[in-house]
């Protein structure tokens, strides 16, 4: 019985290292904006830094709005792409008068947030040699679901803090940014704000 009960309070005392372990990842990447020298994943390294203006910032989706005079670390690189590029997807509207900004950087235009639409950080997007305006990639949730969605964006990791970006720092150099019906057809709560996915070219 006393074995029994030593094992249970080890299992139990695991189990709350690996719950505290998982709070404070999900804390520490809670936000598609890196910190200062902060950057995404892979050997791409912050370029630059962006000196922050507080401006016009619409806070939907939870919207990271940029603070005068923080440093915000700028990307003109991503990972690398393979069969599972891991990314943190962000949720964001690509409608007009809503948190996305201006129009979208591949078609100059704005997208229903029923549409199937991402925007891609900007070594993803342009940078790397591969043009990824127009096309379609593939997104895979944790839970196993995955989605087509047509690249229309860019989520400037150089860029920001103006009426363009929503007054929002540049991206992290990891992110897929996708529009409500994609995260709808991958069954995520939107209150989630971040979620970890896998995303690959199709």
């Amino acid at each position: 019985m006393a074995a029994n009960t030593k094992l249970l309070a080890l299992l139990v005392l695991a189990l709350l290292q690996v719950l505290s372990l998982h709070a404070h990842a999900v804390s520490a990447t809670k936000h598609k904006h890196p910190g200062p020298g902060g950057a995404g994943n892979g050997t791409c390294r912050a370029s630059g830094v962006l000196h922050g203006k507080a401006g016009k910032c619409k806070r939907l989706h939870g919207s990271d709005c940029c603070v005068e005079g923080h440093k915000y670390p700028q990307f003109r690189c991503s990972p690398p792409v393979s069969a599972k590029t891991p990314a943190t997807l962000s949720l964001n509207s690509f409608e007009k008068g809503k948190d996305g900004g201006g129009p979208s950087f591949c078609d100059n235009r704005y997208h229903k947030d029923s549409a199937m639409v991402v925007a891609l950080s900007s070594g993803w997007l342009r940078l790397d040699g591969t043009r990824r305006c127009g096309k379609m990639v593939r997104i895979t949730a944790a839970n196993g679901r995955s989605v087509l969605a047509k690249v229309v964006d860019e989520c400037d990791s150089a860029n920001g803090c103006d009426d363009e970006h929503n007054g929002e720092p540049p991206c992290a150099n990891n992110i897929v940014d996708g529009s409500p019906a994609v995260w709808k057809a991958l069954g995520l709560k939107e209150s989630l704000g971040e979620v970890k996915v896998t995303w690959s070219d199709v």
